[in-house]
Protein backbone atom coordinates (compact mmCIF):
# COMPACT_ATOMS: atom_id res chain seq x y z
CA UNK A 1 0.00 0.00 0.00
CA UNK A 2 1.24 3.42 -0.58
CA UNK A 3 2.59 5.35 2.15
CA UNK A 4 4.06 8.85 2.70
CA UNK A 5 7.15 8.87 4.20
CA UNK A 6 9.81 11.36 5.83
CA UNK A 7 12.70 11.19 7.30
CA UNK A 8 14.09 13.86 9.94
CA UNK A 9 17.35 14.22 11.56
CA UNK A 10 16.77 15.26 15.00
CA UNK A 11 19.93 15.77 16.70
CA UNK A 12 21.60 12.73 16.18
CA UNK A 13 18.46 10.32 15.33
CA UNK A 14 16.86 9.79 12.14
CA UNK A 15 13.39 9.68 12.30
CA UNK A 16 11.09 8.33 9.67
CA UNK A 17 7.07 9.41 9.66
CA UNK A 18 4.78 6.70 7.79
CA UNK A 19 1.70 7.90 6.73
CA UNK A 20 -1.04 5.55 5.15
CA UNK A 21 -4.02 3.66 5.38
CA UNK A 22 -3.17 0.67 7.81
CA UNK A 23 -1.19 -0.42 11.00
CA UNK A 24 1.53 -2.31 10.37
CA UNK A 25 0.96 -5.15 8.60
CA UNK A 26 2.94 -7.56 11.29
CA UNK A 27 4.77 -7.51 14.41
CA UNK A 28 7.69 -8.35 12.58
CA UNK A 29 7.39 -5.41 10.24
CA UNK A 30 7.05 -3.54 13.16
CA UNK A 31 9.69 -5.05 15.68
CA UNK A 32 11.74 -7.16 13.52
CA UNK A 33 14.15 -9.05 15.75
CA UNK A 34 14.35 -7.04 18.25
CA UNK A 35 12.88 -8.11 22.34
CA UNK A 36 9.76 -5.77 22.31
CA UNK A 37 7.18 -4.36 24.61
CA UNK A 38 4.06 -2.55 23.00
CA UNK A 39 2.46 0.05 25.14
CA UNK A 40 -1.14 1.15 24.75
CA UNK A 41 -3.92 2.12 26.75
CA UNK A 42 -7.72 0.18 27.02
CA UNK A 43 -8.83 2.58 24.22
CA UNK A 44 -6.12 1.15 21.70
CA UNK A 45 -5.73 -2.18 23.20
CA UNK A 46 -7.79 -3.57 20.30
CA UNK A 47 -4.98 -1.98 17.42
CA UNK A 48 -1.92 -3.40 19.51
CA UNK A 49 -3.52 -6.96 20.11
CA UNK A 50 -3.42 -6.98 15.74
CA UNK A 51 0.80 -6.53 16.31
CA UNK A 52 0.86 -8.81 18.81
CA UNK A 53 2.13 -12.36 17.15
CA UNK A 54 -0.26 -14.22 18.97
CA UNK A 55 0.86 -12.90 22.18
CA UNK A 56 4.85 -13.74 21.36
CA UNK A 57 5.35 -9.22 22.30
CA UNK A 58 4.37 -8.43 25.61
CA UNK A 59 1.97 -5.53 26.55
CA UNK A 60 1.55 -3.16 28.97
CA UNK A 61 -1.46 -1.20 29.01
CA UNK A 62 -2.63 1.56 31.15
CA UNK A 63 -5.90 3.43 32.07
CA UNK A 64 -6.89 6.39 29.25
CA UNK A 65 -6.31 10.22 29.80
CA UNK A 66 -4.46 13.14 30.84
CA UNK A 67 -4.80 12.24 34.64
CA UNK A 68 -2.84 9.12 33.53
CA UNK A 69 0.40 10.80 32.96
CA UNK A 70 1.94 10.36 35.99
CA UNK A 71 5.23 8.64 37.38
CA UNK A 72 3.10 5.49 38.20
CA UNK A 73 2.61 4.89 35.05
CA UNK A 74 6.39 5.59 33.90
CA UNK A 75 6.80 2.30 37.27
CA UNK A 76 4.33 0.32 35.70
CA UNK A 77 5.90 0.29 31.94
CA UNK A 78 9.56 0.04 33.24
CA UNK A 79 8.27 -3.25 35.57
CA UNK A 80 6.63 -4.27 32.39
CA UNK A 81 10.08 -4.05 30.34
CA UNK A 82 12.29 -5.74 33.10
CA UNK A 83 9.92 -8.53 33.10
CA UNK A 84 9.78 -8.63 29.58
CA UNK A 85 13.93 -8.91 29.97
CA UNK A 86 14.26 -5.91 26.94
CA UNK A 87 18.38 -4.95 27.18
CA UNK A 88 19.54 -2.40 26.49
CA UNK A 89 19.24 -3.56 22.82
CA UNK A 90 15.27 -3.50 23.70
CA UNK A 91 12.07 -1.76 21.93
CA UNK A 92 9.46 0.03 23.24
CA UNK A 93 6.34 0.54 21.05
CA UNK A 94 3.60 2.74 22.21
CA UNK A 95 0.28 2.50 20.47
CA UNK A 96 -2.14 5.77 21.23
CA UNK A 97 -3.02 9.18 21.05
CA UNK A 98 -0.40 11.69 22.55
CA UNK A 99 -0.84 10.71 26.03
CA UNK A 100 0.62 7.16 25.45
CA UNK A 101 3.03 8.26 23.08
CA UNK A 102 4.58 10.49 25.83
CA UNK A 103 4.42 8.31 28.94
CA UNK A 104 5.99 5.57 26.35
CA UNK A 105 8.96 7.82 25.19
CA UNK A 106 9.87 8.92 28.63
CA UNK A 107 10.04 5.44 29.85
CA UNK A 108 11.91 4.48 27.20
CA UNK A 109 14.19 7.34 27.68
CA UNK A 110 15.02 6.27 30.91
CA UNK A 111 14.70 2.66 30.77
CA UNK A 112 18.26 1.38 30.96
CA UNK A 113 19.74 4.78 30.15
CA UNK A 114 17.68 4.63 26.94
CA UNK A 115 16.75 2.11 24.37
CA UNK A 116 15.03 1.90 20.91
CA UNK A 117 11.87 3.55 20.52
CA UNK A 118 8.74 3.24 17.93
CA UNK A 119 5.30 4.80 18.02
CA UNK A 120 2.03 4.29 16.25
CA UNK A 121 0.39 7.01 16.07
CA UNK A 122 -4.00 7.06 16.42
CA UNK A 123 -5.35 10.16 16.91
CA UNK A 124 -5.01 13.37 15.07
CA UNK A 125 -3.38 15.26 17.73
CA UNK A 126 -1.04 12.59 18.24
CA UNK A 127 -0.38 12.88 14.42
CA UNK A 128 -0.07 16.69 13.87
CA UNK A 129 2.04 17.20 16.78
CA UNK A 130 2.86 14.92 20.15
CA UNK A 131 4.15 11.87 18.17
CA UNK A 132 6.89 13.78 16.11
CA UNK A 133 9.36 15.72 17.75
CA UNK A 134 10.97 13.77 20.38
CA UNK A 135 9.37 15.94 23.11
CA UNK A 136 8.20 13.20 26.01
CA UNK A 137 7.12 13.45 29.36
CA UNK A 138 4.64 13.30 32.09
CA UNK A 139 2.79 15.73 34.48
CA UNK A 140 3.57 16.61 37.59
CA UNK A 141 2.45 18.72 40.74
CA UNK A 142 -0.45 20.01 38.46
CA UNK A 143 2.09 21.52 35.61
CA UNK A 144 1.70 19.74 32.09
CA UNK A 145 5.01 18.24 31.24
CA UNK A 146 7.16 19.09 33.87
CA UNK A 147 9.20 16.63 33.95
CA UNK A 148 9.86 14.87 30.26
CA UNK A 149 12.85 14.48 27.97
CA UNK A 150 13.81 15.06 23.97
CA UNK A 151 13.62 11.46 22.87
CA UNK A 152 12.94 10.96 19.38
CA UNK A 153 11.09 8.11 17.71
CA UNK A 154 13.03 6.29 15.65
CA UNK A 155 9.58 5.57 13.81
CA UNK A 156 6.64 6.49 14.08
CA UNK A 157 3.70 5.14 11.90
CA UNK A 158 0.21 6.46 11.34
CA UNK A 159 -2.20 4.63 10.39
CA UNK A 160 -5.49 6.83 9.35
CA UNK A 161 -7.49 3.96 9.64
CA UNK A 162 -7.16 4.32 13.54
CA UNK A 163 -9.24 7.77 13.16
CA UNK A 164 -12.28 6.16 12.02
CA UNK A 165 -13.23 5.49 16.32
CA UNK A 166 -12.16 8.68 17.26
CA UNK A 167 -14.50 10.94 19.20
CA UNK A 168 -15.66 14.39 18.15
CA UNK A 169 -13.32 16.34 20.85
CA UNK A 170 -10.64 14.66 19.75
CA UNK A 171 -11.04 15.43 16.16
CA UNK A 172 -11.23 19.03 16.86
CA UNK A 173 -8.25 18.81 19.19
CA UNK A 174 -5.79 17.42 16.47
CA UNK A 175 -7.36 20.37 14.11
CA UNK A 176 -6.19 23.13 16.19
CA UNK A 177 -2.80 22.04 16.17
CA UNK A 178 -3.36 21.96 12.53
CA UNK A 179 -4.53 25.69 12.67
CA UNK A 180 -1.65 26.15 14.88
CA UNK A 181 0.96 25.17 12.33
CA UNK A 182 -1.12 27.18 9.55
CA UNK A 183 -0.07 30.12 11.14
CA UNK A 184 3.60 29.72 12.00
CA UNK A 185 4.32 28.18 8.08
CA UNK A 186 2.56 31.45 7.16
CA UNK A 187 1.06 29.02 4.35
CA UNK A 188 -2.48 30.40 2.79
CA UNK A 189 -2.63 26.98 0.73
CA UNK A 190 -2.44 25.36 4.09
CA UNK A 191 -5.46 27.95 5.46
CA UNK A 192 -7.58 27.49 2.46
CA UNK A 193 -7.46 23.81 3.23
CA UNK A 194 -8.38 23.91 6.56
CA UNK A 195 -11.43 26.08 5.59
CA UNK A 196 -12.37 23.32 2.66
CA UNK A 197 -12.25 20.93 5.57
CA UNK A 198 -14.32 22.65 8.08
CA UNK A 199 -16.95 22.85 5.09
CA UNK A 200 -16.85 19.55 3.56
CA UNK A 201 -16.02 17.34 6.26
CA UNK A 202 -16.88 18.97 10.20
CA UNK A 203 -20.52 17.81 9.99
CA UNK A 204 -19.38 14.40 8.96
CA UNK A 205 -17.17 14.11 11.55
CA UNK A 206 -19.92 15.18 14.59
CA UNK A 207 -22.12 12.11 13.38
CA UNK A 208 -21.89 9.09 15.43
CA UNK A 209 -20.79 5.75 14.53
CA UNK A 210 -17.88 6.60 12.22
CA UNK A 211 -16.59 3.80 10.13
CA UNK A 212 -13.85 3.13 7.33
CA UNK A 213 -16.40 4.06 4.58
CA UNK A 214 -16.44 7.43 6.13
CA UNK A 215 -13.02 7.68 6.68
CA UNK A 216 -12.31 7.67 2.26
CA UNK A 217 -14.03 10.96 2.20
CA UNK A 218 -12.35 12.26 4.74
CA UNK A 219 -9.10 11.61 3.17
CA UNK A 220 -10.97 13.02 -0.22
CA UNK A 221 -11.81 15.80 1.67
CA UNK A 222 -8.28 16.85 2.53
CA UNK A 223 -7.08 15.04 5.38
CA UNK A 224 -4.50 13.50 4.48
CA UNK A 225 -2.75 16.41 3.15
CA UNK A 226 -3.54 18.79 6.09
CA UNK A 227 -1.97 15.67 8.21
CA UNK A 228 1.02 15.50 5.71
CA UNK A 229 1.45 18.97 5.69
CA UNK A 230 1.65 19.82 9.82
CA UNK A 231 3.98 16.64 9.67
CA UNK A 232 6.34 18.58 7.30
CA UNK A 233 6.50 21.42 8.61
CA UNK A 234 7.23 20.70 12.26
CA UNK A 235 9.48 18.19 11.18
CA UNK A 236 11.81 20.70 9.62
CA UNK A 237 11.49 23.22 12.31
CA UNK A 238 12.47 20.90 14.91
CA UNK A 239 15.51 19.57 12.81
CA UNK A 240 16.90 23.30 13.07
CA UNK A 241 16.28 23.50 16.68
CA UNK A 242 15.97 19.67 18.31
CA UNK A 243 16.48 20.58 21.73
CA UNK A 244 14.59 24.15 21.77
CA UNK A 245 18.11 25.58 22.55
CA UNK A 246 17.32 28.57 19.99
CA UNK A 247 14.25 30.53 19.15
CA UNK A 248 13.48 28.51 16.16
CA UNK A 249 11.56 25.52 17.93
CA UNK A 250 10.20 27.45 20.30
CA UNK A 251 8.08 28.98 17.87
CA UNK A 252 6.00 25.49 18.08
CA UNK A 253 4.51 26.40 21.28
CA UNK A 254 1.92 29.11 20.12
CA UNK A 255 -1.30 29.46 21.91
CA UNK A 256 0.35 27.12 24.48
CA UNK A 257 1.51 29.09 27.40
CA UNK A 258 -1.89 30.56 27.94
CA UNK A 259 -3.43 27.16 26.65
CA UNK A 260 -1.14 24.60 29.43
CA UNK A 261 -2.49 27.17 32.23
CA UNK A 262 -5.97 26.66 31.29
CA UNK A 263 -5.60 23.01 31.17
CA UNK A 264 -3.99 22.85 34.73
CA UNK A 265 -6.34 25.58 36.62
CA UNK A 266 -9.43 23.61 34.55
CA UNK A 267 -8.09 19.94 36.12
CA UNK A 268 -6.00 18.61 34.10
CA UNK A 269 -8.24 16.10 31.62
CA UNK A 270 -11.57 18.37 31.86
CA UNK A 271 -10.24 20.52 28.73
CA UNK A 272 -8.64 18.55 26.02
CA UNK A 273 -5.13 20.17 24.59
CA UNK A 274 -6.26 21.64 21.68
CA UNK A 275 -9.49 23.14 23.18
CA UNK A 276 -7.38 24.72 25.69
CA UNK A 277 -4.59 25.38 22.70
CA UNK A 278 -7.59 27.22 20.54
CA UNK A 279 -8.74 29.41 23.09
CA UNK A 280 -4.60 30.24 23.78
CA UNK A 281 -4.09 31.16 19.76
CA UNK A 282 -6.84 34.03 20.90
CA UNK A 283 -5.53 35.19 23.79
CA UNK A 284 -1.23 35.22 22.10
CA UNK A 285 -3.39 37.29 19.26
CA UNK A 286 -4.83 39.76 21.62
CA UNK A 287 -1.54 40.08 23.45
CA UNK A 288 0.57 40.15 20.08
CA UNK A 289 -1.62 43.34 18.94
CA UNK A 290 -1.32 44.64 22.71
CA UNK A 291 2.44 44.98 21.52
CA UNK A 292 2.06 46.26 18.33
CA UNK A 293 3.46 42.60 16.96
CA UNK A 294 0.28 40.89 15.85
CA UNK A 295 -1.47 42.81 12.80
CA UNK A 296 -5.30 43.20 13.71
CA UNK A 297 -6.22 41.70 10.15
CA UNK A 298 -4.28 38.45 11.09
CA UNK A 299 -5.39 38.42 15.04
CA UNK A 300 -9.45 38.53 13.09
CA UNK A 301 -8.45 36.53 10.58
CA UNK A 302 -7.04 33.95 13.06
CA UNK A 303 -9.76 34.38 15.85
CA UNK A 304 -12.56 33.84 13.12
CA UNK A 305 -11.36 30.76 12.00
CA UNK A 306 -10.81 29.41 15.27
CA UNK A 307 -14.58 30.13 16.14
CA UNK A 308 -15.99 28.48 12.98
CA UNK A 309 -14.42 25.21 14.15
CA UNK A 310 -16.70 25.85 17.46
CA UNK A 311 -13.89 26.86 20.16
CA UNK A 312 -14.59 28.46 23.01
CA UNK A 313 -12.81 31.42 22.63
CA UNK A 314 -14.00 33.57 25.45
CA UNK A 315 -12.49 35.06 28.52
CA UNK A 316 -12.00 33.91 31.07
CA UNK A 317 -12.82 30.74 29.93
CA UNK A 318 -15.99 29.02 31.36
CA UNK A 319 -14.23 26.25 32.73
CA UNK A 320 -11.24 28.46 34.30
CA UNK A 321 -12.48 28.44 37.52
CA UNK A 322 -10.72 30.77 39.86
CA UNK A 323 -8.77 33.63 37.68
CA UNK A 324 -6.26 33.49 40.32
CA UNK A 325 -5.66 29.83 40.13
CA UNK A 326 -5.14 30.62 36.60
CA UNK A 327 -2.27 33.55 37.05
CA UNK A 328 -0.48 30.42 39.62
CA UNK A 329 -0.44 27.72 36.50
CA UNK A 330 0.56 30.39 34.19
CA UNK A 331 3.81 31.62 36.28
CA UNK A 332 4.41 27.78 36.63
CA UNK A 333 4.54 27.55 33.31
CA UNK A 334 8.10 25.02 32.45
CA UNK A 335 8.52 27.46 29.75
CA UNK A 336 9.56 30.20 31.80
CA UNK A 337 13.16 31.54 31.34
CA UNK A 338 15.28 33.59 33.90
CA UNK A 339 12.10 34.12 35.56
CA UNK A 340 10.37 35.43 32.46
CA UNK A 341 7.45 34.15 31.26
CA UNK A 342 7.56 32.94 27.31
CA UNK A 343 5.17 33.77 24.81
CA UNK A 344 4.90 32.71 21.52
CA UNK A 345 2.48 35.80 19.37
CA UNK A 346 1.31 35.64 15.57
CA UNK A 347 3.72 38.06 13.55
CA UNK A 348 3.87 38.69 9.79
CA UNK A 349 4.03 35.34 8.28
CA UNK A 350 5.42 34.01 11.01
CA UNK A 351 5.35 34.35 14.96
CA UNK A 352 7.28 35.89 17.66
CA UNK A 353 8.73 35.20 20.76
CA UNK A 354 8.45 37.46 23.86
CA UNK A 355 9.77 37.38 27.31
CA UNK A 356 7.90 39.13 29.97
CA UNK A 357 9.00 39.39 33.59
CA UNK A 358 6.11 38.11 35.87
CA UNK A 359 7.37 41.19 38.25
CA UNK A 360 6.68 44.46 35.15
CA UNK A 361 3.66 45.87 36.74
CA UNK A 362 2.27 46.89 33.07
CA UNK A 363 2.51 43.40 31.58
CA UNK A 364 0.90 41.77 34.48
CA UNK A 365 -2.24 44.24 33.77
CA UNK A 366 -1.74 43.87 29.95
CA UNK A 367 -1.96 39.73 30.84
CA UNK A 368 -4.97 40.21 33.37
CA UNK A 369 -6.83 42.43 30.96
CA UNK A 370 -6.52 40.15 28.13
CA UNK A 371 -7.45 36.92 30.58
CA UNK A 372 -10.70 38.70 32.11
CA UNK A 373 -12.24 39.16 29.38
CA UNK A 374 -11.73 42.90 29.28
CA UNK A 375 -9.47 43.56 26.30
CA UNK A 376 -11.31 43.58 22.85
CA UNK A 377 -9.48 43.62 19.12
Amino acid sequence: MTKTEYRFTFGTTESRVYIGEKLPSSGDELCGTAKALVVCDSNTEYLARRLLKGGEIPCCILPPGEPEKTWESVERILGAAYAAGLGRDGLIVGVGGGVITDIAGFAASIYMRGVRLRLISTTLLGMVDAAVGGKTGIDLLGIKNLTGAFYPAEAVYMPLESLAALPFREWKSGLAEVIKTAILAGDREMFSRIRSFRDTCLTEISRAGKNAGDMAGLRSGGLEYLISRAVEIKGRIVEEDPRETGERRALLNLGHTFGHALEASAGLGRLTHGEAVAWGIVRACELGHVLGITALEQALEIRELIQSYGYSTEAPHPAMGNTDEYFRALEGDKKKKAGKLVFIVPSQGNAEKILIDREDLRFRSILQSIINGEYQF
